[in-house]
């Protein structure tokens, strides 16, 4: 498989592409391009959440735990007295950085459903739902969030992919084929769950038409 420092080195550049070129065809702002790189970014490393390496889950989580904190201070801020507020922020950074990772290594399996095309859909729709629902942006940056992330996962599973193809000795690793693959095989209960939770966040959705709307941008950029 690639390593951590191939994977975010990627998964950046692409970002870098994706939000520089929507940008200049005029698809957003630059203030919208940069948490465009950043998500991609963010994509480009989520599936290394049940990684066996410990430096890989810190930074997963800890990048994680930031956002998470971040979201929480903006949301929080008009509720709650300065110290309340301060209080709610670290406690959740803490949650997720000290509590839910270890739980998270501990119940997850390397290659596992996180390596799945349906975990990235889900990243992408868990993206876009929080987008909409929890900061207020419109549906077809929503949904552009959700896609930001969605191609830093693809990213990921088919750099996993390409690693596992050892072209100097002709032969495919014992690796090959557990990234990009639908979900996992062995254990499809996980995939039901995950299909699921993204079933109870229909009602918090951006618009579909949004979703319409950004197609209907990248389209018109090619050439008919």
């Amino acid at each position: 498989m690639a390593n951590f420092g191939t994977h975010i080195s990627v998964a950046a550049g692409s970002g870098c592409v994706l939000a520089l070129g929507g940008w200049h065809f005029g698809l957003w702002t630059p203030w919208q391009a940069w948490p465009l790189m950043l998500l991609t970014t963010l994509g480009g490393i989520l599936p290394d959440i049940d990684s066996d390496h410990s430096h890989s889950v810190r930074l997963v989580f800890g990048l994680l735990a930031f956002m998470s904190a971040a979201a929480g201070a903006w949301l929080l801020q008009s509720q709650l007295a300065f110290s309340y507020w301060l209080m709610a922020c670290a406690g959740i950074y803490a949650g997720v950085r000290y509590v839910l990772a270890p739980l998270f290594k501990r119940c997850s399996v390397h290659r596992g459903i996180w390596h799945s095309l349906l975990a990235a859909v889900f990243f992408a729709w868990t993206g876009s739902t929080l987008s909409h629902a929890a900061l207020g942006q419109p549906s077809w940056l929503a949904w552009t969030h959700g896609l930001a992330l969605l191609v830093g996962c693809l990213v990921h599973l088919t750099l996993d992919e390409l690693y596992s193809v050892d072209l100097e000795g002709a032969r495919l690793k014992r690796s090959f084929g557990t990234a990009l693959k639908l979900f996992d095989y062995d254990r499809p209960w996980r995939a039901v769950a995950l299909i699921l939770l993204m079933l109870a966040m229909l009602p918090w959705l951006p618009n579909w038409m949004g979703l319409q709307a950004v197609g209907q941008q990248w389209l018109a950029l090619w050439p008919s």
